[in-house]
């Protein structure tokens, strides 16, 4: 009789049921997989059969068949390997086959020699896919218990053997050491997560400027606060030490919170990466994600052999900073055009397409010329050539998708020693908040001003008459694409939310059309 259990796995980003089947008959004594395996997925046969023997039980000299379907897609990775072996003891009768009134039930985990039950890294999404599916119960190595606890229906049962395995599906016996964890209700489903007093990811450790530390430049913070507000991708323009690296830094304590499935959906990425574990196990704040211009295609947008997520990948959800922006190779800036408007990047193989999500607001920063001080000829020893090519290494139609463009210049000393105090951060997202909850209420949830469909600007954009004079005249006289016009709008429309304004005033399409500046040529 042919045995099977429910398992999974990912494709991109997203997970899926595959299910195991196991037979036993008469023959010569050997162990078949199929099923369109990968290495490692084949090397499970003999990391199963020794965990059996192991853990108390013998194989007897069978020819046993394991398969693993659908036989479509490419199954890679370890977390086969409990799923087979329950397999193969319920052929041999040391599990009870199962019956009509079992659980749906997932199991996943690989196994080491001696039995033991260790951690995998695509566990979020596919239990994510499994409860999708309708299943209700996931048998999972302990390692993973928490992590799998942030999905809401599904009883958790963690294990930390074969022999646990083996002692709760004959018996019943829930391992001691690992509590069950039904998360069925609409609240967070562990206590961490609802203290959000979960551990950061190493890879999200930054240090978040307040914006009361930084001084004068109420220009670029003011920019800052409307890009936080809208999710509008922002460049920072001017001298070295300016404070342009300190604004961007700043940016991460004034963004609005996570929603719960801006949590789940980024905390996939970090699954399938492999940046979960056992202490850090869900994302809980925006990620700010800060890398150097020397990094690679692959590594900023994702691929390899086998595809694995990118950094703007990581960032989904967040801030991805870019200092020195033109230091950047231009083949790997142009990377960033397509997934900047559709929130998402595909990698072609010749096996299939892989799709991850890549939801981020791109902060940038760079001088205005490469010694850095354009205009000051007192100290600028840049030609006009030297500038033009410096500043052609950023594209045009790539500088079309920023929505702020602000200049940052270097303060007066009257500025420097000026007395009174400076909003705080904590102050400034309060407003961003409440700018949020309108856009959320107007556009729908999870919804920013950045991400309005091109087909609902101008229902959800209404402008005065007043403003839609100076749109025209705008249009006109700097010759603006339609995707400038429509960027344009979108900061217009955050800025009249933070005014509280329901209409979009002269005012806020003035100051929206003066962050565009050049840009929109």
């Amino acid at each position: 009789m042919v045995n099977s259990e429910l398992t999974g796995a990912v494709y991109g980003i997203g997970g899926y049921l595959v299910t195991v089947e196991a037979d036993m008959s008469n023959g010569l004594p050997c162990l078949d997989m199929v099923g369109f395996l990968g290495s490692e997925v084949k090397e499970a046969s003999h990391r199963v059969r020794v965990a059996i023997k192991n853990s108390g039980f013998t194989l007897p000299p069978m020819r046993y068949t394991i398969n693993l379907s659908p036989a479509s897609i490419r199954k890679q990775g370890s977390g086969f390997d409990l799923a087979m072996a329950v397999c193969l003891l319920r052929c041999i009768g040391a599990i009870p086959e199962k019956g009509e009134d079992d659980k749906k039930r997932i199991i996943i985990g690989e196994l080491g020699l001696k039995g033991d039950v260790r951690g995998v890294n695509v566990v979020l999404p596919i239990i994510i896919a499994a409860v999708k599916e309708g299943v209700t119960e996931c048998i999972i190595p302990a390692e993973n218990v928490k992590e799998a606890g942030c999905v809401e229906g599904i009883n958790v049962i963690g294990v930390s053997s074969l022999e646990d395995t083996i002692a709760y599906l004959r018996d019943g016996v829930i391992p001691k050491a690992i509590k069950s964890n039904v998360s069925d209700t609409k609240d967070d489903s562990s206590e961490d997560v609802k203290n959000n007093n979960i551990k950061k990811i190493e890879i999200l450790r930054h240090k978040c400027h307040d914006f009361e530390d930084i001084v004068g430049q109420d220009t670029a913070k003011r920019a800052a606060e409307i890009a936080a507000a809208g999710f509008h991708n922002l460049l920072l323009s001017g001298p070295p030490g300016t404070g342009k690296s300190m604004i961007a830094s700043a940016l991460c304590g004034i963004l609005p919170p996570m929603s719960r499935e801006e949590m789940l959906d980024t905390s996939t990425v970090y699954s399938v990466a492999g940046l979960l574990t056992e202490k850090e196990y869900f994302i809980t704040e925006r990620p700010f994600l800060n890398p150097h211009h020397t990094i690679t295609p692959v590594a900023l947008v994702g691929g390899g052999s086998c595809p694995s997520p990118g950094i703007i990948s990581l960032a989904n959800h967040g801030v991805l900073f870019l200092d020195e922006f033109p230091e950047f190779k231009r083949p790997t800036l142009d990377l960033l055009r397509q997934p900047i408007e559709e929130g998402e990047i595909t990698i072609n193989r010749k096996n299939g397409n892989y799709r991850y999500p890549c939801d981020i607001m791109l902060v940038a920063a760079m001088n205005p010329c490469p010694c850095g001080y354009y205009p000051d000829r007192k100290r600028c020893r840049c030609t006009d050539t030297d500038i033009s090519r410096y500043r052609k290494q950023v594209s045009g139609p790539l500088m079309d998708r920023i929505d702020i463009c602000v200049s940052v210049s270097n303060n007066k000393y009257e500025e420097l020693s000026k007395a009174g105090k400076r909003e705080k951060s904590e102050k400034i997202r309060k407003r961003i908040c409440e700018a949020r909850k309108i856009q959320q209420k107007r556009n729908g949830k999870d919804c920013f001003n950045a991400r309005i469909d091109a087909k609902d600007i101008m229902r959800i954009c209404v402008l005065s008459s007043e403003a839609k004079e100076l749109t025209e005249k705008v249009y006109n006289e700097k010759q603006m694409s339609m995707r400038g016009l429509h960027r344009m709008m979108r900061v217009a429309r955050t800025i009249a939310d933070l005014a509280g304004s329901d209409l979009i005033e002269k005012e806020h399409m003035l100051e929206a059309a003066g962050y565009r500046g050049i840009l929109s040529k």
